[in-house]
């Protein structure tokens, strides 16, 4: 019997998302011959039941465009805002994929949406996931399609800063995405070449930050390149966050205010104006933002999102169900959903990259 199949992207816009709803939908068609919507706006647009039909020319020219055409939220099934409370909405949600006839849901996002899928999943749904984010913090996949367009645009502006920075003689502060994951400030990092990278995943001492930066200093080079990423944390910061998370456990133990709970902007800017301080140089910060999500997906992301799209397509033929399509090399690998969900991939201390900016003096302020 023909599959009917339908498609979300939830959380954050990505490039490459309309390259996989095109892979994952025109594999579907043609190769597979079945039916396939596409419900607006996440898993809120399930929850109304907002639906727009990708099948003829709706998956036509929309491989190189940046975002997504159906429109995503961070919403989620089981706690959603719905008229101005928050609601367990996945009974709607169950009963929207029945009334529409679904075989089975693909879900296209990174951590939150893996967990929200495997949900549906116990609530009885049939769900196959893809992996993306410019986080590349999807555990069990070599990589996720988002990242390398992030990573392309995020060294791009290191590059551009170099100039300025070398001119004025001065430290510039790049601000760069990846919540509590550092692959992205490692990989433009060490590509943009920074003379000091901050991740999350290696707290930092400020001092030993700037020692390195007033080495240069003395070594003729009056300027540095700082990446840090919106999660890194100082030493100090990192052993309030372990109080803080200890003092959870206790509910009668009333949590003191942690500076770890400053938004990244504040702490970004906090870490420039002591930069400044203990190095005599003038420091400039700059945010990146939004502006790493956006725009056309490189080709990277294109075939990587094609490759997993289509390769969600034969397991949904297959009637296998439950599964994300991970990368794994040139592979295309269903990995079981109860696997990936609540796992974070974050940066190993002694992971290749780090050791390779090791290798080339890069300071990771420990």
């Amino acid at each position: 019997m023909t599959q009917n199949i339908g498609i979300l992207t939830s959380g954050g816009d990505t490039p490459g998302l309309n390259a996989a709803i095109r892979g994952v939908g025109k594999a579907c068609v043609s190769r597979h011959g079945m039916h396939i919507v596409g419900f607006r706006d996440g898993f809120r647009g399930l929850m109304e039941n907002r639906t727009m039909v990708l099948e003829g020319g709706a998956l036509s020219g929309i491989l190189t465009l940046g975002g997504t055409i159906l429109g995503t939220s961070r919403d989620k099934p089981h706690k959603m805002p719905v008229h101005g409370k928050m609601q367990d909405m996945t009974e709607t949600i169950v009963a929207n994929y029945h009334a529409n006839g679904l075989d089975c849901l693909v879900c296209l996002g990174g951590g939150g949406t893996q967990k929200n899928a495997l949900r549906l999943m116990q609530a009885g749904l049939n769900v196959v996931t893809l992996p993306k984010t410019i986080d590349n913090d999807v555990a069990l996949t070599d990589t996720t399609f988002g990242f390398d367009t992030a990573l392309g645009i995020a060294t791009d502006a290191i590059d551009r800063l170099h100039s300025t920075a070398h001119s004025h003689h001065r430290i510039i502060v790049v601000e760069i995405m990846g919540h509590r994951a550092g692959w992205l400030a490692l990989g433009a990092g060490i590509a943009g070449g920074a003379d000091v990278i901050l991740i999350p995943e290696i707290p930092y001492d400020v001092e030993v930050v700037a020692d390195a930066i007033k080495a240069r200093k003395r070594k003729g080079k009056p300027f540095s390149i700082v990446a840090v990423a919106e999660g890194a944390v100082s030493r100090q910061e990192f052993a309030e966050m372990q109080l803080v998370a200890a003092k959870k456990k206790d509910k009668k133990v009333k949590e003191p205010p942690a500076e770890a709970e400053l938004v990244y902007a504040e702490r970004t800017l906090r870490l420039a104006h002591q930069l400044e301080k203990l190095t005599g140089l003038e420091a400039r910060v700059t945010i990146l933002g939004h502006l790493q999500r956006g725009g056309t997906p490189s080709a990277a992301d294109r075939l990587l999102a094609t490759r997993l799209g289509t390769a969600a397509a034969d397991l949904i033929e297959q009637r296998q169900y439950g599964f994300m399509v991970a990368a794994r090399g040139e592979l295309s690998v269903p990995v079981p959903l109860e696997d990936v969900a609540g796992q974070v991939k974050i940066v190993p201390p002694e992971h290749p990259w780090v050791l390779s900016a090791r290798g080339v003096e890069t300071s990771f302020g420990d």
